[in-house]
């Protein structure tokens, strides 16, 4: 189960994170003021929707998929939290300056630690939905 549940929550993040995801959160989901949380709050407000939406999907279509209703809202809600706090930006920025990738980040390495973060959140949600 734990396969199928993954899949369905990076299609998920796939959805939310490219065609659903605007240009003005993309370019302010960063900014340090109100309007900036909003934009990243809305996008993660989208991942939520669009994982829940692929998990009831999963559920009503695929065989091998059960999941209880509270560990399915923590996932979501962990999904929505890690989302918005990896999208901030400062967290990869940080990370990469204290792990010898200054001159990665610099030369476009940090979307790559981004996504590689947002599916490490993802496969902690599928591996709390599968268990």
């Amino acid at each position: 189960m734990f396969a199928s549940l993954f899949v369905l929550l990076y299609l998920g993040h796939l959805l939310a994170d490219y065609p659903l995801q605007t240009d003005h959160q993309a370019a302010h989901k960063a900014d340090r003021c109100t309007a900036g949380w909003a934009a990243n709050l809305a996008h993660a407000g989208t991942h939520v929707a669009i994982c829940a939406a692929a998990l009831a999907l999963g559920v009503l279509v695929l065989n091998d998929v059960t999941v209880s209703l509270p560990v399915a809202v923590a996932a979501l809600l962990w999904i929505g939290a890690s989302h918005a706090f990896i999208d901030r930006r400062w967290p990869v920025q940080w990370w990469m300056n204290h792990t010898g990738q200054a001159s990665w980040a610099a030369n476009g390495g940090a979307a790559h630690v981004d996504q590689t973060a947002h599916i490490l959140a993802l496969v902690l949600a599928a591996l709390a939905l599968s268990a």
